[in-house]
């Protein structure tokens, strides 16, 4: 396997809502997407543990206008409700036709005084079904309108 097909992808993004807070929606993904965004969410499944925990796997669903992936299946691998971190990997769905493997790690990081707003990082790795693949900017930019948008819904509730 030539190394090129292997790569990583990594974001920060400064959110006005408090660590806390922003936390608890991300972990509450399962109910708060598809409620929060149906533009982008038609149902996130919780198919086995309870959707938090790590072994949890969560079926997701994406909304009419999702580009390339319109099915998920994801494994929760690690929690750190400290460090406001959780990290998980596809192990099922359209994005496996493209990486054969695709983990991602998200931190909430405070920043300043508590309610001073936060630094959301996501990171994933990833390897290339084959060389042609691109790399997945698309599901960054995604990522990055996510972190946005919740980050208004966040504010507002």
């Amino acid at each position: 396997m030539a190394p090129s097909d292997v790569g990583k992808l990594h974001v920060e993004v400064e959110v006005k809502s408090p660590a806390d807070k922003f936390w608890v929606s991300i972990r509450d993904s399962t109910e708060v997407f598809p409620k929060a965004f149906p533009h982008d969410y038609k149902s996130i499944d919780v198919l086995e543990g309870d959707g938090k925990a790590v072994g949890s796997v969560r079926l997701i669903t994406y909304s009419e206008g999702s580009p390339i992936v319109k099915v998920s299946k994801e494994t929760i691998d690690m929690v750190d409700e400290t460090n406001k971190a959780v990290a998980y990997q596809v192990i099922d769905g359209d994005l496996l036709k493209y990486y054969k493997s695709f983990k991602c790690i998200l931190t909430v990081i405070p920043k300043g005084a508590e309610g001073e707003g936060s630094l959301v990082k996501w990171s994933c790795e990833y390897e290339k079904a084959h060389e042609q693949v691109p790399e997945p900017s698309i599901i960054k930019d995604f990522a990055v309108k996510n972190f946005k948008e919740l980050d208004d819904y966040v504010l507002a509730h």
